[in-house]
Parts: structure tokens; C-alpha cells; sequence
């Protein structure tokens, strides 16, 4: 049996000083390597691995879709109209490759993040760009990458919590 290398950004066990100085952040699962994609693969982002470690933040994995109970794999999905914000008031359309209507999994998804935001006492996210679920500044519309919003960044903004991407990191 062929065991993985496991990547600790923190030398473990932490002192409980240590633990309780660090801040919670939600972070889209996908983004810490994760294979929660629609394809069952990661994204892994070593500028956010350095962010989280370097601002002494302990990062709160969550993935809408999964939270929705939706599987993984998955069919791709993105808007057909409108956006998140669009979704939440029952007047856009997430849609997957099957042209199946998918608002009420990412509405639920949504919601599952944000009770795990304030559970865990998040007052901030670092979520996937382009994602229907997690999109900040842009999203997949027709398949064509446009300026919006996803499900979960709209009610997470509409909740007061305070959402960037990946690509905001320097």
C-alpha cells in the first residue's frame, strides 16, 4: 500500500495558543486540493496554501455542490440566465450539460455554507473564481466566461460575510 505525502502547512500538534489565534475562513474545498470538482478533480492553489499559512488563518473547507448533496463526479452546470443573486430571487437558471434545471441544489448548497460560516464564526471567504457555486467577479454563462456572480458568493455577500478569490491574492 502506497501511502500520500501529506503537505501540513503548520507543525502539528498545535499549542493550543496557537489554535486559538487563528482566524476561520471559509475556503472553497477545491481550492486546498480537494477533488470535489464536477470532474472529481482539485484545483490546488499554492498562493492560497502561503496566504492561509502566512495570515495565521485556518481555513473552513466547504463545497456547495456536495453540501447540496449533489455527487462527485458530477455533470457540469453553469447559467443560463442571469446569476446568483439572479438565482436566489427565482428569477436566473443554473442548468447542467443535460439541461436539467439545478436552483434548488445550489440554492441549498448556498444555505449549508452559510450556516457553516456562521457556525464556524467565518466572517470571510476565499472562494473558486468562475464557479456557478462559488464565482466572485465572474462566472460561466452559455458556456462563455462573463462578468457575475455564483449562488453561494451572492447570499454569502447578502449574509455580511466578506468574499474573495483566488486570483485577489498577490
Amino acid at each position: 500500500m502506497r501511502r500520500n505525502a501529506l503537505k501540513i502547512p503548520h507543525s502539528f500538534p498545535l499549542t493550543p495558543h496557537e489554535y486559538f489565534s487563528m482566524r476561520p475562513i471559509l475556503v472553497s474545498a477545491c481550492l486546498l486540493g480537494l477533488a470535489t470538482r464536477f470532474d472529481g478533480t482539485s484545483k490546488r492553489n499554492e498562493r492560497v496554501l502561503a496566504y492561509l499559512r502566512n495570515e495565521n488563518r485556518i481555513p473552513i473547507p466547504v463545497c456547495p455542490e456536495q453540501l447540496a448533496g449533489l455527487p462527485t463526479p458530477r455533470p457540469q452546470t453553469w447559467f443560463a440566465t442571469g446569476g446568483g443573486a439572479e438565482v436566489l430571487d427565482g428569477a436566473g437558471e443554473v442548468v447542467n450539460c443535460q439541461g436539467l434545471v439545478m436552483n434548488e441544489s445550489f440554492v441549498r448548497g448556498a444555505g449549508e455554507t452559510l450556516r457553516i460560516a456562521r457556525l464556524a464564526g467565518c466572517t470571510e471567504a476565499l472562494l473558486k473564481e468562475r464557479s456557478p457555486s462559488c464565482g466572485v467577479l465572474q462566472i460561466h454563462r452559455d458556456r462563455q466566461v462573463v462578468s457575475g456572480r455564483g449562488v453561494t458568493c451572492a447570499l454569502l455577500e447578502r449574509s455580511g460575510i466578506k468574499v474573495f478569490s483566488e486570483e485577489d491574492l498577490s
